[in-house]
């Protein structure tokens, strides 16, 4: 009984663990609505739906995570659990999930995108709310409890619905600040900002801030231009022009006073300006006063009229470009002829030099009374100018002198010829033409006591040509001409060519001309003929002519190779020709010598030939012989039967010789040509004596057939002719 109690103490704690088996079925995120406006609050539910293998209490572990980033986390009994977001913010924007564990067991919930729309206000605060012409005002745009990347816009309201906007990044802070230049006539600003926000998804604007008013006030008061002249001032009278304005406080400001853009007056630190003058016609036109402090400057104009007490003087001369020792009379007048002071005056100098104290001037004019002439008239202190006048003496030119800017008068064709002209006297502009062959080139206009410069390319092969230069000024003399000048063209060498005469080839110790032609080129012309790879030349000369024939009398097989010429004048260095190739061949004495030596070879030859057959023939008639003598021991007759036979058999013994083989008449084979009757010779075999008896005489073994052809078909047969030794037995 104990040991059954004992058993079932043990096997308790398995059973607990048996009774404690769950499963997380199903973790699921909701939440009110998906899209929240801005200030609004977020509510995120997490429901877990478990399944467990008995009825028992468990804690839950809940997990809210945004952008896969932890959020909160609670643990409780209950199957769900609720996390509270608010206010709701543009950063609150993202992906939510809830993650529930277990009992050692882990599940999430599918992802829940939330959106906030909307952005907070900003709120935009100015540093100063009163501020002076010339400073600048502060501004500040905060977006509480949003977090950046921020874009602020900052707009300062002008009137007529318009605005002035600046534009400022923020990526780390939640505000941003600017500054704006306050402009002359400002009084009351507005200012207002928005913020802009994007994320990877969509971005959100904020409403505009709350409204911000700047006050302006102004440093100092617009400045007033006044005249203490009379309305109607006319020359001589005295112009007093004085610029005011009214200090707010104490500043260091700047007032001045200008006419166009000539400042005529200024001080610094101080409330006005005066400008005082004695008014002449040259006083006309618009001033103003300008006041300026720091970035602000205010202007007011004002217009002067004044009224001219005599008109500018007149001066007349009598020429403006006259000969050297002409006569020369200036006049000084006033329109209306008022009662003045006249004087006439020389410039240069600047000051000028005063020639007469009256209002005419007459002189015998010289080159050194070039110059400008004025008038000057004086009435009631007013001094005017009249308009300069440029007189201009001109001494007549001398005749010039035409150069080459090269040491030579020599020139080589297609070049460029520099030649000068000039005249060492005479009154500028001077003007110099260049004639060739009494045809006009050009003409060039000298401002001043130098020479002109002309350039002629020379086209055309002409050995001389003629060239001379005319100078003239605006003096009524005539234009004067330099002396001729003759310029030496030389065309350089140009196409060289050479050949020869018998041409490339030429017989041993035979002659040979040699051709050098030059297609262009003045004369005189070197000339040189080379054989290649050879230093000195064969022949040099220099020739009145474009081309060179030189003969050379003897040429043999050593002289044999590339020949070549050049030509040169004094202008152009050595000029080549193409290369020939001359061959040495053999001389016609020399060839009929070699064909004489061939054809006795050749007879020579051909003789022995013949000697060594004809030996040869005559060997073979001592073996038939012999033959014949060793058959007659065997034989004491022999008999050939005739027949139209060519080829015999010997039969040892028999005593005859007999045709197998028969064969056509002779004159069925044989031409005309062979009408004559002609020997044929067979060797035959011929048995071997019988060693028991009687010895026979030495002899040759060769036994010759002798066949005769008959020239007719009568029937006559050829005949086999045995003939033996005499001693044969």
């Amino acid at each position: 009984m104990y040991f059954a109690v004992l058993v079932i103490l043990l096997h308790c704690p398995s059973l607990k663990a048996q009774d404690d088996v769950i499963t997380i079925n199903k973790v699921e995120l909701t939440a009110p609505s998906l899209k929240v406006k801005n200030g609004m609050s977020i509510e995120l539910t997490c429901i877990v739906d478990i399944s467990k293998s008995t009825s028992f209490q468990m804690q839950h572990a809940f997990l809210f995570y945004k952008d896969d980033s932890l959020l909160h986390n609670t643990t409780s009994e209950q199957n769900r659990t609720r996390y509270k977001i608010s206010p709701a913010r543009f950063a609150d924007s993202g992906s939510y999930k809830c993650t529930v564990e277990a009992n050692r067991k882990t599940k999430s919930s599918n992802d829940l995108d939330v959106r906030v729309e909307g952005l907070s206000q900003p709120k935009l605060t100015a540093l100063k709310r009163e501020v002076t012409e010339g400073e600048v005002v502060t501004l500040r745009c905060e977006v509480p409890e949003e977090k950046p990347p921020f874009i602020f816009l900052f707009r300062k309201l002008l009137p007529n619905q318009q605005f002035q906007k600046k534009s400022k990044q923020e990526l780390k802070e939640n505000f941003a600040s600017v500054e704006f230049p306050v402009e002359e006539g400002d009084r009351i600003l507005r200012f207002q900002c928005t913020a802009k926000v994007t994320s990877a998804v969509y971005s959100e604007t904020s409403e505009p801030s709350n409204m911000t008013i700047v006050t302006v006030v102004e440093p100092f008061s617009h400045p007033k231009l006044t005249s203490k002249s009379p309305w109607n001032i006319t020359e001589g009278d005295r112009i007093d022009i004085v610029c005011t304005t009214i200090l707010v406080r104490k500043y260091e400001l700047e007032i001045l006073i200008q006419k166009d853009s000539r400042i005529l007056n200024s001080t610094r630190g101080q409330s006005s300006v005066t400008y005082s003058t004695i008014a002449t016609v040259e006083h006309n036109g618009n001033y103003t006063c300008k006041v300026e402090l720091g970035r602000v400057s205010k202007t007011t104009s004002m217009n002067i009229v004044v009224a001219e007490l005599f008109a500018k003087p007149i001066l007349t001369p009598s020429l403006t470009d006259l000969d050297e020792n002409a006569r020369l009379s200036l006049w000084c007048h006033i329109n209306g002829s008022p009662k003045a002071n006249f004087s006439i005056i020389k410039r240069p100098p600047e000051n000028g030099i005063l020639l007469k104290t009256f209002s005419n001037f007459t002189i015998r004019a010289q080159v050194n009374d070039t110059g400008s002439y004025v008038c000057r008239a004086e009435i009631k202190g007013i001094i005017k100018e009249s308009n300069p006048v440029q007189i201009t003496v001109y001494a007549p030119v001398s005749e010039p002198v035409l150069s080459v800017a090269s040491p030579s008068t020599e020139m080589v064709l297609g070049d460029t010829l520099l030649l000068r002209c000039q005249s060492m006297s005479g009154t500028p502009p001077i003007n110099y033409t260049l004639f060739r062959e009494n045809r006009l080139i050009h003409t060039i206009t000298v401002f001043n006591n130098t020479y002109a410069e002309f350039r002629d390319r020379q086209t055309k092969l002409n050995n001389r040509r003629e060239y001379r230069c005319e100078a003239s000024n605006r003096h009524s003399n005539a234009k004067r001409s330099s002396y001729k000048m003759n310029i030496t063209v030389i065309a350089p060498v140009r196409n060289v060519s050479f050949g020869s005469l018998p041409y490339g080839e030429v017989e041993d110790g035979g002659e040979i001309n040699f051709l050098c032609v030059v297609g262009e080129g003045s004369l005189p012309i070197n000339f040189r003929i080379f054989k290649q790879n050879d230093q000195k030349p064969l022949f040099n000369e220099s020739r009145m002519e474009t081309r060179l024939h030189w003969q050379k009398k003897t040429f043999h097989k050593q002289d044999a190779g590339k020949y070549f010429c050049d030509a040169s004048n004094r202008v152009t260095e050595p000029m080549r020709s193409n290369l020939l190739t001359v061959k040495v061949i053999l001389a016609s004495w020399q060839k009929g010598f070699i064909a004489l030596f061939v054809l006795a070879v050749i007879a020579i030859t051909a003789s022995g030939f013949w000697w060594y057959w004809r030996k040869k023939e005559k060997g073979k008639h001592p073996s038939m012989e012999m033959s014949g003598s060793t058959a007659a021991t065997n034989s004491t007759s022999e008999k050939l039967p005739s027949g139209p036979n060519h080829y015999t058999e010997f039969y040892p013994g028999s005593g005859y010789i007999e045709d197998e083989n028969p064969v056509k008449p002779t004159d069925e084979n044989k031409g005309p040509d062979h009408e004559s009757a002609e020997v044929e010779y067979t060797e035959v075999e011929v048995s071997t004596p019988d060693p028991y008896k009687a010895p026979v005489k030495k002899g040759t073994d060769t036994v010759y057939s002798e066949i005769r052809k008959a020239n007719n078909d009568s029937g006559e047969n050829r005949h086999s002719r045995i003939e033996g030794s005499p001693d044969a037995t």
